[in-house]
């Protein structure tokens, strides 16, 4: 019954918009015939300005034409409708012009007394000034453009179809994107060409306009004196200013979208509306608005001279020019690692170089950290990110990308973010010159300062004063400057981040790396045995795990062996893990130190084993809800535990239930390490701290 109700209101709608168009081009036409109260004359006009209006609104807003592809036609219906509007006040102003000025609405009235000061020589002028402006400037100018783009556009559409039909032959778009694009063609040649023949419309209008106040002014005299016996002065005042106010108030609209369509078609087609481009623009030079400055402030200093008028807009753009010079200063900052710009190549069409890929490593700053990465104000920070990128390549095994330094004047001044792949991992403030106090748990007073976080770890810190660090590390803070700040916060993310830092491409300089010392062993595996996306997935879930793949070769050595026998990353990943056990351990505990870890209830691990043969390896998936939310209760409280006493957080399971539980305790629990039997050499001992599931 709803869904009935729902299709019947679609239906409804559907139909309501459909007749919409014929009502109202019905509607302007019977507005020509019948007669119209002065009150409808009021609201009618009201709406001809209010959808004028509009009209410019949106075509100021308007990125591309084929945006505002109806334009032509609704120029077509505010014509007929302004025409209508006309024909129907000129019956009312002569039926009823003899009853006084407010005979045709309070809307002519308004326009014919306020805006012209009820003088009617003053509004004859006003009048003419405004179709003329209409007439010759605007609707001529735009017609133009409109003719002259349509007759482009159109030379232009067998190269265009021949672009598109060469980029569908090589593959790089598909049949539906060329169809789109066909399509986009042919109604960028149509709306120039009805634009080029609407704007005719607009000129007769024009000329309509100034005949019909004519004919009005003529035709209210004769009936005033013949048939109503006023005087020859007030049947002239009366009919003169409604006939002015009934003309001002059909121009202007006119003028207003005589100016949308001049917008319209005239503007190049880009990403900004019509209100950014000017602005980025006209005003975006701040030689010229100093220049400009000083010239009116000289002419301000001339006797006679209006002189607070000048002197005040050249305050005014000398102030947006100064505020320019500074965001100028500002410029993009160079990478980490220097790359020579290529010199400028003067382009007039577009090419695949303005296809700009995305960093992989960003780092984002505000305009006052700009010293710590600017080495000609010894800037330190450009240093530390390449020693941590050298030490990351030391410790994790391969070198990360780049680290593309910008600064961003919509941060605060003293604020910075770290981007992945243009999406933000981490942000914070840091003070040049000043010096963050971090509180490790053991400090004896509190200092004064801004209160805050280590960004990197959420550690309580407070920033202080130069001259406050040795107090500060006499009572137990840990202090460091401004760019260790930010430089240990990108090192913390990468390390985090290492597995999404592992691309193809890194990996391929990886591989290259270590064809100059392993030829046969990199030649035999990729890609004899194994593609290079299934090495790079078993490499991903290693570091996903924070496991380096410093030692390449093992990892190599067992891929070679195993990928015989499957393909499958998961199992060749854990066959790895096996090989690189004593790495493994070693990351939690130091060599010959007893291995205190957690380790699961045996009934616990029968269930997940046979959750993994009945298909629920895929992180926990098959996992009954109940025995879920109690594995990562007492899961969490066990790792509590294991730090409360100071002991790396590792789960030891069977191997065979490893890959499950890392997978689904991971997202919980991510300081929490899962290794397995097999991983822990024989000569390690091994010590059970907790016991989780042992309560079920």
């Amino acid at each position: 019954m709803n869904n009935a109700a729902t299709l019947s209101s679609l239906v409804d709608t559907n139909n309501l918009r459909a007749l919409a168009g014929p009502i109202l081009i019905i509607m302007i036409l019977a507005m020509m015939v019948l007669p119209l109260p002065p009150f409808v004359l009021d609201l009618l006009f009201t709406f001809n300005i209010a959808v004028s209006i509009i009209v410019l609104m949106v075509s100021l807003y308007t990125r591309n034409p084929l945006d505002f592809a109806v334009f032509p036609t609704i120029l077509l219906i505010t014509t007929l409708l302004r025409l209508s509007l006309n024909i129907a006040s000129t019956r009312v102003v002569l039926l009823e012009g003899h009853t006084g000025p407010d005979a045709a609405g309070k809307v002519i009235e308004a326009f014919g007394h306020f805006l012209v000061g009820g003088n009617y020589a003053v509004g004859i002028i006003v009048f003419i000034i405004l179709v003329i402006i209409n007439f010759v400037v605007i609707t001529k100018g735009a017609g133009r453009i409109a003719e002259v783009s349509a007759r482009f556009t159109l030379d232009a559409m067998p190269g265009k179809q021949m672009a598109i039909d060469a980029d569908l032959n090589a593959g790089l778009i598909g049949e539906d994107e060329a169809r789109k694009r066909r399509a986009n063609i042919s109604q960028e040649a149509d709306f120039y060409g009805s634009m080029d023949g609407a704007s005719k419309f607009v000129r007769g209008d024009a000329i309509a306009g100034i005949l019909i106040m004519l004919i009005t002014i003529i035709g209210g005299l004769i009936v005033g004196v013949l048939q109503h016996d006023m005087e020859m002065g007030a049947a002239a005042k009366n009919y003169t200013m409604l006939t002015i106010g009934d003309g001002l108030v059909g121009q202007i609209p006119a003028l207003i979208i005589s100016t949308a369509a001049g917008l319209v078609v005239s503007r190049v087609t880009t990403d900004e509306d019509l209100g950014e481009q000017v602005l980025s623009q006209l005003f975006n030079q701040p030689q010229v608005l100093v220049i400009t400055a000083g010239i009116l402030g000289v002419m301000g200093m001339i006797p006679g001279m209006p002189n607070f008028v000048f002197l005040l807009i050249a305050s005014i753009l000398g102030a947006i020019a100064y505020f320019k010079g500074r965001s100028a200063a500002s410029t993009q900052l160079t990478t980490a690692t220097a790359v020579p710009e290529a010199p400028l190549v003067e382009r007039t069409d577009a090419s695949w170089d303005d296809v700009t890929p995305i960093d992989t490593l960003g780092l984002e700053v505000g305009y006052r950290l700009i010293p710590l990465v600017d080495r000609a104000q010894q800037g330190e920070l450009l240093k530390r990110i390449n020693g941590i990128r050298r030490k990351f390549a030391q410790e994790i095994g391969f070198l990360p990308p780049v680290v593309h330094i910008r600064d961003n004047l919509e941060l605060r001044p003293n604020g910075y973010r770290i981007t992945l792949k243009g999406s933000v991992i981490g942000q914070g403030e840091s003070y040049s010159g000043m010096y963050l106090a971090i509180n490790p748990g053991r400090v004896t007073m509190q200092l004064p300062g801004t209160v805050t976080s280590d960004p990197a770890f959420g550690l309580p810190a407070v920033w202080i004063e130069a001259s406050l660090r040795e107090q500060a590390q006499a009572n137990g803070y840990t202090v460091v400057d401004a760019s260790t700040v930010v430089t240990t916060h990108i090192n913390h993310l990468i390390h985090l981040h290492a597995a999404e830092l592992l691309g193809r491409q890194e990996l391929q300089k990886l591989l290259d790396h270590l064809s100059t010392q392993f030829p046969k062993l990199i030649e035999d595996l990729v890609p004899k045995l194994l593609p290079l996306s299934a090495v790079q997935k078993v490499l991903h879930n290693l570091l996903e795990e924070s496991v380096h793949i410093r030692d390449m070769r093992t990892v190599i050595d067992v891929l070679t062996e195993n990928a015989v026998h499957t393909q499958d990353a998961n199992e060749l990943t854990a066959a790895v893990r096996n090989a690189l056990g004593r790495a493994i351990v070693e990351q939690h505990f130091p060599a010959g130190a007893e291995l205190q870890v957690m380790s699961l209830h045996h009934e616990l691990e029968n269930i997940l084993a046979q959750v993994m043969q009945t298909g629920g390896a895929q992180g926990g998936a098959g996992l009954e809800p109940g025995l879920a939310d109690t594995l990562l209760k007492e899961a969490r409280s066990a790792a509590q535990q294991q730090e409360k006493l100071g002991l790396p957080i590792v789960l030891l399971v069977p191997s065979a239930i490893r890959f499950l539980l890392a997978k689904f305790l991971r997202r919980a629990l991510p300081q929490l390490s899962v290794l397995s039997h097999s991983e822990i050499p024989s000569s390690r001992k091994i010590k059970i701290t907790a016991v989780i599931g042992g309560s079920k």
